[in-house]
């Protein structure tokens, strides 16, 4: 498998301070991005925006311009039932490949699909997504988000 199905991320680094995520959010809509998924996470000194827009390369732009440190990673998604066991099935079959995720989020997407993306070590990705999709689950091409 190719990596057909890589989908880029932005992880955008921020102050933990008032008004940051504003400008954060001011930048994206001032280069007309939408944000097609986000999470978050926090310590008490800094916090990590991870995104994933419908125009990675003028998003990053964008932020630069605004002074935000941003790098960009692969991810994969997947697209599974919206019930319970649809991220179990997903996390199985990576643990039984012996696929260390370092971190994943999750949306719904329409109403009874669930969209799950996945940061796995980059040696790892092809093999992951091959595992995956050789399972029958359907990964979501980039186009879905880039839309």
């Amino acid at each position: 498998m190719t990596k057909k199905y890589t989908v880029k991320q932005l992880s955008v680094f921020l102050e933990n301070r008032k008004g940051r995520l504003l400008e954060v959010t001011e930048a994206i809509t001032g280069a007309e991005i939408n944000i097609r998924a986000l999470a978050m996470a926090e310590s008490a000194e800094f916090g990590i925006l991870r995104l994933v827009v419908n125009n990675p390369e003028k998003a990053r732009s964008a932020l630069s311009a605004g002074g935000f440190t941003v790098a960009e990673q692969d991810v994969f998604a997947v697209e599974v039932n919206d019930e319970p066991g649809g991220f179990h099935k997903v996390v199985k079959i990576l643990a039984g490949e012996d696929i260390n995720v370092e971190y994943t989020y999750a949306f719904v997407g329409e109403s009874s699909k669930a969209v799950l993306i996945f940061k796995v070590p980059e040696d790892e990705h092809v093999r992951a997504m091959t595992a995956l999709d050789n399972s029958g689950l359907k990964l979501v091409e980039p186009m879905f988000f880039y839309s």
